[in-house]
């Protein structure tokens, strides 16, 4: 890490719905004047937030992602390209109240757009960057690796197959600034960095602070409200802050008049506190994390139709839903992190050893359901046809414990000066999945006929899906960084790696920035990365009943290395490897005006998929080895498919004075496409390859996320008024069809939202904020609700499909 102890004024803004955005730039490590900007106003790229109002003092220092240089750092320019998000503004005063969200609508480089209809991946919104999976981007939390979820993601129109980062589970009120570094880093920080790596930096300066959050749809449903709190204390010599946040979020709900139907967000209840501090001890530091959140989570499944429907006895019972019902998918998610770590001096050395832990636990209860098969035994053996309407489905936890050991150092006199580092890290990993209660998943009627097994809505765990399965790796590295001239630096990476479950890989990093003149920087990298396949989808494994020609047979997601998986023929799942390239320019004419450009490529090779159903119908060989093990369908993980995702990343922002205020103008720009460029089928699967990746699933793939991307920002001051508006465009998305040819795929027009805010500070320390977000109601295109996979006439894609909504926020710091 990076990290600067002055940084400028003069480095300019971006801003969402206030909110500093600023790409580093040459200029964000010019020396010039040393006064800061209050803590409650717009703050430049780089200046502590936690500056008092008198500015000048509290200064602290900012570290950056991608680099691990220290020292003197006043003359560097960044190789490689890193936005740098002040969340001050987005915490005080903004539309969004997750950081999901708030990312979503202000880097166009990141994707996340909140799924419905799509089973636990409603309850968890995924992440990522540059329209690449979610389990490529690497998030880090104060320079430390953060653990993914245990879920993975199976439906819906994003990230499919993939396990990513909970965002959501750090509140805003937290995070004093999130840093994306757009270029892969796996060489300096290990698997998942092939995309690009996300720093959120927490907060650890004296001094409280509160906001009061409400926010609804246009509509009149998916009520929002949100309660947050900060404190810095001062504690041995040293700052813990605290923050305690509650955040309701409503269901909200956009199927036609008369559908039985709910589509729209997910009803979540998040309760969660952060520790985050740094204190003396000894001749160093001792810094310590911890988190905690509990989300309370629920998500409407399909709707199952009454009294004159195929539905009943099948999937529904007279006697308990005559006029059809919606099941509910609960979850209790429980995540946890903590670092505890030393920074000390070793003779020359700076050393920092830390001990990271991370977990993130899902629980199912199923409601408002019925086990169909329970309720037709009852209704044969002559009751009314009733079962349980609750069951505890089961569910999975994901466990990960990471030691670090690094090492760094200055070195004058080697060209202008070259910082050596490297270190050590061991990493332990710990999947589990646990069955439900029987009625969740138990065929009782047992006759092929009538009833279906399982909760409905979703079937629970069985106990052939049980797992608890452990994993550990080792790696070291190292990393150079030179001045070699005036004006000229290189950056160099090497990280070995070794896994207990599929052995070992190298990558490397080349990285370099030449200054042509005081306004004018090119930079340029190249590197090879990897993603280690997750536990989860080594391990995951789901099994429910379905009827094959009356009799009843397993469908099973099949896990890696089991029975199923390996009479398939199914290798051993291994890392996807890739090679990154970056090429670009800064350019700051002058204190108002920066810009930068950044062309790159990713080619990714034996990328993991989750294959398409095989069967006696479309591979009759395999269906008939799967149905003498009692499966009638299944899916497997595999390294299948070669992908090339290529773009150009922009930004440019300007400040000035208009009137008697200022004005603050940012825009960014993201265009990215990634192609499937080959399928290889493992030997057992040949000729199958539509089977193992049908257009349908290729497409969302390549078109999950928006090809182009671009946000707009104002910010405008004047007195004690604050406007603010964002522009947020989407470029098209063609998604797959169930029937596929003749029927057209889904086209989405690209289409552009909205978002305006006023706020008015009755003193410095006291704001009130109303405004809107979409204002204009934009919804995406409209499609057959037959070929959607969420069954809606629209999929969850660009920026969702609740349309407008408002909300209004006071802040106050003490």
């Amino acid at each position: 890490m990076l990290t600067l102890k002055r940084l400028p004024k003069s480095v300019l803004l971006a801003l969402y719905s206030g909110a500093a955005f600023a790409t580093l730039a040459p200029s964000a490590f010019a020396q010039s004047s040393t006064a800061q900007e209050p803590s409650t106003t717009p703050v430049a790229a780089g200046t502590p937030a936690a500056a008092d109002s008198k500015g000048g003092s509290g200064i602290q220092s900012v570290s950056i992602v991608g680099s691990r240089r220290v020292g003197n750092v006043s003359d560097i320019d960044t190789s490689v390209p890193v936005d740098f998000i002040p969340m001050t503004k987005a915490t005080e005063q903004g539309g969004q109240f997750d950081l999901a969200q708030v990312l979503n609508n202000v880097s166009p480089s990141f994707n996340s757009t909140r799924q419905t209809g799509a089973d636990g991946a409603d309850l968890i919104d995924s992440a990522a960057l540059r329209g690449l999976g979610s389990d490529q981007t690497l998030v880090l939390v104060n320079g430390k690796r953060r653990h993914t979820t245990a879920l993975v993601n199976l439906f819906g129109a994003r990230n499919r197959g993939n396990t990513g980062t909970d965002m959501n589970a750090i509140p805003l009120m937290a995070i004093r600034n999130v840093q994306v570094l757009r270029d892969g880093a796996a060489a300096q920080y290990g698997s998942d960095a092939i995309a690009g790596v996300l720093n959120i930096e927490l907060k650890k300066s004296l001094g409280c602070e509160m906001v009061a959050g409400f926010g609804q749809y246009t509509e009149g449903d998916g009520d929002n409200y949100l309660a947050s709190a900060y404190c810095g204390v001062a504690v041995g010599g040293g700052v813990l802050g605290i923050t305690g946040e509650y955040y309701d979020r409503g269901r909200s709900n956009r199927a036609e008049e008369g559908s039985p139907r709910i589509i729209g967000d997910t009803k979540s209840q998040n309760s969660t506190v952060y520790l985050n501090g740094e204190f003396p001890a000894g001749d160093g530091k001792l810094y310590v994390t911890a988190g905690a959140q509990n989300r309370d989570a629920s998500s409407a499944a399909w709707a199952r139709e009454g009294l004159g429907s195929e539905d009943i006895p099948s999937r529904n019972s007279a006697a308990m839903y005559p006029n059809g019902f919606v099941p509910f998918i609960n979850g209790d998610i429980n995540d946890h992190y903590g670092t505890l770590g030393y920074r000390f001096r070793l003779g020359e050395w700076n050393t920092d050893v830390s001990q990271t832990f991370g977990q993130n636990r899902m629980r199912y209860t199923i409601a408002n359901t019925l086990n169909a098969s329970i309720a037709n035994l009852d209704l044969l053996r002559g009751g009314p046809g009733r079962s349980a309407s609750m069951f505890d489905a089961g569910g999975f936890s994901f466990r990960q414990a990471t030691t670090n050991l690094d090492f760094s150092r200055f070195f004058e006199g080697i060209g202008k000066g070259m910082n050596v580092a490297f270190g050590f890290e061991h990493r332990r990993e710990n999947y589990q999945i646990k069955a439900g209660e029987p009625g969740s998943y138990v065929d009782a009627d047992g006759v092929g006929v009538g009833g279906n097994a399982g909760s409905q809505g979703f079937p629970g765990f069985q106990p052939i899906d049980v797992t608890d399965s452990d994993r550990h790796s080792n790696a070291a590295y190292l990393d150079l960084e030179t001045d070699l001239a005036e004006g000229l630096k290189l950056q160099a990476a090497l990280r070995h790696e070794r896994y207990s479950d599929f052995g070992a890989t190298t990558t490397g990093k080349l990285a370099a920035a030449y200054r042509i003149n005081p306004a004018l920087l090119l930079r340029g990298s190249a590197s090879t990365g990897f993603r280690a396949p997750s536990l989860q989808q080594v391990y995951f494994s789901s099994t429910f009943t379905d009827f094959v020609n009356g009799q009843p047979l397993d469908v099973v997601l099949a896990p890696n290395g089991g029975r199923v998986a390996n009479a398939a023929g199914i290798p051993q799942l291994k890392e996807e490897e890739s090679k990154s390239y970056t090429l670009g320019l800064t350019w700051s004419p002058g204190q108002a005006t920066s810009l930068t450009a950044d062309l790159y490529r990713i080619n990714i090779d034996d990328r993991i998929v989750l294959s398409g159903r095989f069967d006696a119908d479309n591979y009759p060989a395999l269906g008939a080895t799967l149905q003498g093990l009692g499966v009638g369908q299944a899916q497997f993980f595999v390294n299948s498919v070669d992908t090339r995702t290529q773009g150009l990343d922009v930004t440019l922002s300007h400040r000035m004075d208009l009137g008697a205020g200022k004005l603050n103008a940012f825009l960014a720009l993201n265009f990215s496409k990634t192609e499937v460029t080959g399928v290889h089928a493992p030997s057992a699967l040949r000729g199958f390859e539509d089977v193992l990746l049908s257009e349908r699933e290729r497409l969302f793939i390549e078109e999950g996320a928006p090809r182009r991307k671009a946000t707009l920002g104002f910010d405008h001051t004047l007195g004690k008024l604050e406007t603010a508006l964002r522009i947020v465009h989407f470029g098209p998305q063609t998604l797959g069809t169930f029937s596929g040819p003749p029927v057209p795929n889904q086209y989405y027009e690209p289409k552009t939202s909205a978002d305006l805010s006023f706020t008015w500070a009755f003193t410095e320390k006291t704001k009130f904020t109303v405004g809107g977000t979409n204002i204009f109601d934009v919804k995406p295109s409209a499609q057959d609700p037959n070929e959607t996979d969420n069954g809606f006439r629209y999929e969850s894609v660009q920026f969702g499909l609740n349309g407008a909504a408002w909300f209004a926020r006071l802040s106050h710091r003490f």
